[in-house]
């Protein structure tokens, strides 16, 4: 049985009562915390919108209308996450930021240069319908995703 077919047999009116809106925030946990930081602020744009005592080690990061928090894996918040992600046991898959309308050639070219290895652009699906994005990676190796919003 294939999701389509599934969607309409797990949609009940218990369920209809969560509607989700967007994504509010992720988190990952990093033993590279400050460097961390400083690629999402600085090569991807995000502003930091608070920071926790060392001793928790949490950093909530604006990226539009969601936070990206880091969390560092040797601080309390991320030792209560267990072994620190590792090339084969990353946190997430991907994710995937929605950013302002862009050049793909300049895009591409100023991450390049910011030394960050990117992937090529391709048509793919996200929330917005179909849609062109590319993929990176950051300082942790973390799969991004980067699309136009619509």
């Amino acid at each position: 049985m294939s999701l389509r077919q599934l969607v309409p047999q797990v949609l009940s009116k218990d369920i209809l009562m969560i509607k989700p809106k967007a994504i509010d925030h992720i988190v990952l946990r990093t033993t590279q915390y400050q460097a961390l930081i400083n690629f999402y602020c600085e090569v991807l744009g995000c502003v930091v919108e608070r920071t926790l005592p060392d001793d928790i080690g949490l950093t909530q990061l604006r990226a539009g209308s969601a936070l990206i928090d880091i969390v560092d894996v040797n601080a309390a918040l991320g030792k209560a996450g267990g072994h620190a992600p590792q090339a084969t046991g990353n946190n997430l898959e991907h994710f995937c930021l929605q950013i302002e309308k862009f050049d793909e050639n300049e895009l591409k070219s100023y991450l390049q240069g910011k030394g960050v290895e990117v992937g090529e652009f391709e048509e793919r699906y996200g929330a917005q319908g179909m849609g062109r994005s590319l993929y990176l990676k950051d300082i942790a190796g973390n799969n991004i995703e980067l699309c136009a919003a619509i």
